[in-house]
């Protein structure tokens, strides 16, 4: 039970977090961006987040015998770790590759500027917390998917 408690409390953390983030893009400045340029600065945060664990696990493929031709890690290994963590990181940002041009050209350019950097912290965070105890995962999770979940639905309520 006390399992299940920590993940309740990271969900309404990463709730409580896009939230934030919304409020922040739409009201945090910065002045007009056009949304052909905001999509792709949005998207640089994520790539470089994914550059660092595709290079992680180059790294530790390099330098391990038994997976340097591409075995799969053991179950719970920081490799498998590190892989899950790549594997969901991709999940996400295809998300937000579909999500976030309707926000942009809807809510502006601006709030997927802020939605790229925050997935980029909370991806990080995902990570750290996954390496620590997968509990701990669950901030980095839900504040990734509901920032992303959260600004397609306000910009379908916006449209409408």
């Amino acid at each position: 039970m006390a399992e299940r408690r920590k993940i309740l409390a990271g969900m309404a953390g990463g709730l409580v977090w896009a939230v934030a983030v919304i409020f922040a893009g739409l009201n945090g400045g910065g002045g007009f961006l056009p949304p052909p340029l905001a999509i792709p600065g949005a998207l640089i945060g994520p790539g470089l987040v994914m550059i660092a664990m595709i290079g992680r696990l180059a790294h530790r493929r390099f330098f391990d015998d038994a997976h340097i031709d591409g075995q799969a890690f053991e179950t719970g290994s920081p490799g498998w770790v590190d892989q899950q963590v790549l594997n969901n990181t991709v999940e996400q940002a295809v998300l937000a590759m579909l999500i976030w041009p309707f926000v942009a050209l809807t809510l502006g350019g601006t709030v997927v500027i802020w939605l790229g950097t925050a997935f980029a912290a909370a991806r990080v965070l995902f990570w750290i917390g996954y390496r620590r105890a997968p509990a701990l995962r669950a901030f980095g999770f839900a504040a990734t998917f509901y920032t992303t979940v959260l600004a397609g639905i306000w910009t379908l309520i916006v449209w409408l």
